[in-house]
């Protein structure tokens, strides 16, 4: 029992780690335009089916698919900023209508597509499993648990060093005044919104080595990326990180210790209790302005 348990929690670890990679561009996106992209986790989708595309025909490995997702979801992204930056009244409101409404077209699109047959990839690299001590995990997890932890820290010093990072976080902070300081809130929003789609795009291409996808996915994807980032607190990149490894290890315990059918009803039962007992996130206002 012991072992299954730590299995539980090793591969709620790994698993968590492409959830924040996931509700990293969801977190910027809304902390810098204070706009929730019920299309992300469709974007997220979208660079799953390149990795599959590429890897059946071409037979190169899903990886290879990075550069042909960053161009099709920073595509869809920059045509997505320029129909919400078209909304002059009720911003927030209306772009959710429109975001939700976008997630629903591409996942038709990707439905008519591919069907709705569930996808895997074929690498038996990325399929080998590594033991470490009681506990094991395919390849795919590990690497893509570790590009979650690479990219999130090349966000922090994109946010904190660049030009642009500092940009976002000004006109995240105070619209006005950056405009005043000559920063062009909607170049920075437009950079905020594909910077996003470029995490969605690593997030998608780790998604489809680990797991299977189906063109229903997408709308749970944006469901958890939206739970990782009330429970972060917007703005905190290490609240995405640790929201996101206690949605995972929750629920991969879950499915462990009860059934597969209260997964999903677990992820939300922890993210009522958070938002209960603590309603700033994890870290807090104070560390959220930091």
């Amino acid at each position: 029992m012991t072992d299954l348990i730590l299995q539980a929690l090793f591969s709620g670890v790994l698993i968590g780690g492409v959830y924040a990679l996931v509700a990293l561009g969801l977190a910027l996106s809304f902390g810098a335009m204070r706009i929730i992209n019920l299309a992300h986790g469709e974007l997220v989708l979208l660079a799953a089916y390149c990795a599959y595309l590429v890897e059946t025909r071409t037979g190169l490995d899903p990886y290879a698919a990075i550069p042909l997702a960053l161009l099709v979801v920073a595509g869809v992204s920059a045509v997505l900023f320029l129909m919400i930056d078209r909304i002059r009244q009720d911003r927030e409101l209306n772009s959710l209508i429109l975001t939700y409404a976008v997630g629903i077209i591409l996942t038709n699109a990707i439905l008519l597509a591919f069907a709705s047959d569930v996808r895997s990839t074929a690498s038996p690299t990325l399929q080998d499993a590594v033991t470490l001590g009681s506990v094991y995990a395919m390849t795919g997890e590990i690497i893509a648990f570790g590009l979650s932890l690479v990219l999130m820290v090349a966000l922090w010093w994109w946010l904190k060093r660049s030009w642009y990072g500092r940009a976002v976080r000004a006109v995240s902070s105070n619209r006005a005044a950056a405009t005043l300081m000559g920063i062009s809130p909607g170049r920075t929003e437009l950079v905020a919104f594909l910077v996003a789609g470029a995490l969605a795009s690593f997030a998608g291409v780790a998604l489809y080595t680990m797991s299977v996808i189906q063109p229903a996915l997408g709308h749970a994807l944006t469901v958890k990326a939206f739970v990782i980032t009330v429970l972060a607190g917007v703005g905190s990149i290490p609240g995405v990180f640790l929201g996101a490894l206690l949605l995972g290890v929750t629920e991969a315990l879950t499915v462990t210790l009860a059934s597969s059918a209260l997964q999903d009803l677990a992820g939300m039962v922890l993210f009522l209790v958070v938002l209960f007992l603590l309603p700033n996130g994890l870290f807090g206002a104070r560390a959220r302005r930091g």
